[in-house]
């Protein structure tokens, strides 16, 4: 059985980074997983990979690939409410005809991911559900039942029929997400089509819209190598990283620090509340993601930004380095963030939104807030640092990460999957 992952980037953001790891299980588990990349960004893939193809694999191909890019987003740039939902409304109007491509016509199965960006247009998308072969799609945000956003922010119009959009310059009855939902319901007509949720809370979503509930729907979590992200001595890890040995450290990290959905204001003044109680002992600060150093000046601790971490042995040792990871999204699948700090037996504390909540379990391997609370935000912190059992918590972490997150648990899931389809 032949499977092909479709993903716009390798390894650049969330949604890539469980696809690339979703392949590499498959592999190792007896899938014969390839994986096409529609990036136009060699550097992102600097070394081969085994079974990684990028679709712009040469200048003029890169240049078409940046071109639907460039043509996607000026599409959208006379319809946006203003730029900081640029990139957080995809409509689709541009793409590759991707069933000409020999990995695709090869393939028994067909395997989306994030395919937005210029990739993958509506029209693309139903070109290959034309080809008759079975199609899963897992979702890394709700953009698959929705007009073209990939995350509602309270909007619940989805589900009935999108309209009046609050990513618009001119919302509308008939507005620009009006016409893509209309889209998708004509496209999404028979289409030999499986979604797939990381997360309940997503899965369950999905079921409330026109677009999602004719399909069959399953949660099957992203996969984490647990040989990869695993507990280290944290001594060993700070001394190694010129980090201090004598002082709680925190952790917070995203792909991009700057974007609002992940919670970053909350952390900030969560550090406030939490400075006023700690009398001393007072931590230090570790950030990771896209960012300046000038961003944090403002938070009441010591800050170590570590920039972009380009490995996942830069990022395990970031985990295994820290107390405590915060991740405090307002709206969220189930991020990556999460799965590797628990596999690196670091407690998480987050909101009760989204998928976190079936991934944290209060007060066993980390501790839950209400969401958007920056007292209880502290509230958690203060009591990992100062009155939890660090070591029980951190064996729970681990644990978690074990039973339901490793590669050999997720992939036999995706391989009973695979197999029912090709029957």
């Amino acid at each position: 059985m032949k499977v092909v992952q479709l993903s716009t980037y390798h390894t650049a953001g969330g949604a890539a980074v469980a696809a690339t790891r979703l392949h590499r299980a498959l592999q190792r588990y007896g899938i014969d997983s390839s994986m096409l990349i529609g990036t136009s960004k060699r550097q992102e893939t600097p070394h081969p990979e085994d079974g990684v193809m990028l679709l712009a694999n040469n200048f003029l191909a890169e240049q078409m690939a940046f071109g639907r890019f460039v043509l996607e987003r000026l599409f959208f740039l006379p319809y946006e409410r203003d730029k900081s939902v640029r990139f957080q409304f995809s409509p689709a109007v541009t793409g590759t005809d991707l069933t000409f491509h020999p990995v695709i016509q090869q393939a028994d199965i067909i395997h989306l991911h994030w395919v937005h960006f210029g990739f993958l247009s509506l029209n693309g998308l139903g070109r290959l559900f034309r080809l008759g072969k079975p199609i899963v799609w897992t979702m890394h945000d709700m953009w698959a039942f929705t007009g073209g956003c990939h995350y509602s922010r309270g909007c619940d119009h989805f589900h009935t029929h999108c309209r009046q959009c609050p990513y618009l310059r001119w919302p509308g009855e008939r507005d620009l997400s009006y016409r893509i939902f209309e889209d998708k319901l004509r496209l999404y007509q028979n289409a030999p089509l499986t979604l797939i949720s990381p997360s309940r809370w997503l899965r369950d979503l999905a079921g409330t819209s026109p677009l999602g509930r004719a399909f069959r729907t399953l949660a099957i979590p992203n996969p984490i190598d647990t040989d990869l992200f695993y507990p280290t001595d944290r001594n060993e890890v700070r001394q190694r990283l010129g980090l201090p040995t004598d002082r709680p450290l925190i952790l917070f990290g995203s792909f991009n620090t700057a974007d609002p959905r992940k919670g970053f204001q909350s952390f900030t003044e969560a550090l406030r509340l939490l400075k006023v109680r700690l009398n001393d002992n007072h931590p230090e600060i570790m950030i990771f993601g896209k960012g300046q150093a000038g961003d944090f000046a403002h938070l009441p601790f010591p800050v170590r930004h570590l920039g972009i971490l380009t490995t996942e042995e830069q990022t395990a040792a970031a985990y295994n380095a820290a107390d405590v990871m915060v991740v405090p999204s307002l709206e969220d699948n189930l991020p990556n963030t999460v799965v590797e700090s628990l596999a690196c037996g670091t407690p998480v504390i987050g909101f009760r939104t989204g998928g976190i909540p079936e991934m944290i379990e209060h007060r066993q391997n980390g501790y839950l807030a209400a969401v958007g609370s920056a007292e209880e935000l502290a509230d958690g912190m203060h009591w990992l640092l100062t009155s939890a059992d660090s070591a029980q918590l951190r064996e729970q972490a681990r644990q978690t990460a074990e039973k339901r997150f490793s590669e050999a648990v997720v992939a036999q899931q995706f391989t009973e999957l695979y197999t029912s389809l090709g029957q």
